[in-house]
């Protein structure tokens, strides 16, 4: 059970219902934004931001998952590995696939870039002030700059939330995960 009340749709100010509704439509993902809504400008503008990002997708869905499945399981998020190993799924890579993305070297459902992806998510999240150029200069061949600058912001991103779904114990509902 979460340390603080979740707040629903319904505790809203109605002029966030939208908001609250496109949240939906991007996963189950309704307890962590019950969680948020105890301060709505972190509601507000985490989702918004999130729903715009999905919106305008400049970044392969695959990527984004391989980064956001990598970055939980270096933290060892429950909450965010069931999320979004799933959605990893969809994108390719089996459930078991991604319980061992940290083994990606050898991955044999990964191919070059996928495991760039892994191995930058690993050293954003594990060696930010030990990474050196020549990591850059492998991604910039297959990633735009607003591209690079979106991975390394939701690979961060995705450090925050594992943080705070864990301090907050945001269960994992199981009966949603299987839903999406």
């Amino acid at each position: 059970m979460a340390r603080v009340t979740m707040k629903t749709r319904d505790d809203l100010p109605a002029v966030l219902h939208p908001l609250w509704d496109k949240m939906t439509t991007y996963g189950d993902f309704a307890d962590q934004a019950g969680v948020m809504a105890q301060r709505l400008p972190i509601f507000e503008h985490t989702w918004a931001m999130l729903t715009q990002l999905s919106d305008e997708a400049v970044l392969p869905k695959r990527y984004l998952e391989l980064a956001i499945v990598t970055v939980s399981l270096l933290n060892k998020c429950e909450y965010c590995v069931a999320h979004h190993a799933p959605k990893l799924a969809v994108q390719g890579v089996s459930e078991a696939g991604a319980e061992r993305l940290l083994d990606y070297a050898e991955h044999p459902e990964l191919d070059d870039v996928d495991k760039l992806v892994v191995e930058y998510s690993i050293a954003v999240t594990s060696n930010w002030s030990k990474t050196r150029d020549e990591i850059f200069v492998r991604l910039r061949r297959h990633f735009g700059e607003p591209q690079l600058v979106e991975l390394t912001w939701r690979i961060a991103l995705c450090g925050a939330f594992n943080r705070f779904n864990d301090i907050l114990q945001i269960d994992v509902a199981e009966a949603s995960i299987a839903a999406e």
